[in-house]
Parts: structure tokens; C-alpha cells; sequence
């Protein structure tokens, strides 16, 4: 269990970094953060499904055709969720808009675990 949750702090730390850095390149060519945070999670979704699959769950045995779909369920949620506790950090907090991401990114990753494990790549 220990050494799971260490892979799953790997991929998800990189799958963090991805999100974070696409926002933090299309601010300031313009975009505002929110619609930002929006391709951070695009682009760091596909970091996280095939790191979560082949790294973290070991579910390589597993159908893309089931795992795909229940990661994708958990990975929206998990956004829907991201984007409405950073709409209310960026409003109502004086914290810079990438600092605002990284409290976001990193609360919702406990709920991201918990979902993955028990239900997106459960054998």
C-alpha cells in the first residue's frame, strides 16, 4: 500500500507539474486562469491516466474500454470540483492565481487517489 501511494505521488506530482505549467504559459499569452486551468487538466489528464495505469494501479491487464471511462468519470469530477474551489479561491482570496492552483491541485489529488483505487482501476 505504501509503495502505491508513493507511485501515485510520483505520477501525480507530474501530472501536477504539466497542469500547472500549461496555466502558467497561457496566462500570459491572455488567457484568463480558469479557462486556462480548463487545458492544464486536458493536457495533464492523459499524463495522469497512463501514469495511474501503468505505474501507480498496475492495470495494464485491465481494458482501456473499462478503465478509460471510470478514470475519465473520476478525473471530471475531480475537475468539476478543481474549477469551482479555484473559481472561489481567485474571488475570494488575494492569492496569485498559480499559487490559488497549487492548493487546488493538491487537495483534490487525495480525492483523485481514493476514487482511482477503489473504483477506475479496481481488479
Amino acid at each position: 500500500m505504501l509503495a502505491q501511494v508513493s507511485r501515485f505521488i510520483g505520477v501525480g506530482v507530474t501530472a501536477l507539474i504539466v497542469h500547472w505549467l500549461v496555466v502558467r504559459l497561457l496566462v500570459p499569452l491572455g488567457l484568463v486562469p480558469l479557462l486556462a486551468n480548463v487545458f492544464g487538466f486536458v493536457v495533464a489528464f492523459n499524463v495522469s491516466y497512463f501514469g495511474h495505469r501503468k505505474l501507480t494501479f498496475k492495470a495494464e491487464e485491465l481494458s482501456h474500454s473499462r478503465t478509460l471511462p471510470r478514470f475519465a468519470t473520476v478525473a471530471l469530477s475531480s475537475f468539476a470540483v478543481n474549477e469551482i474551489l479555484y473559481a472561489l479561491l481567485l474571488t475570494f482570496t488575494p492569492l496569485r492565481y498559480d499559487l490559488a492552483l497549487l492548493i487546488v491541485l493538491g487537495v483534490v489529488a487525495v480525492m483523485t487517489y481514493l476514487f482511482s483505487r477503489f473504483w477506475a482501476f479496481a481488479t
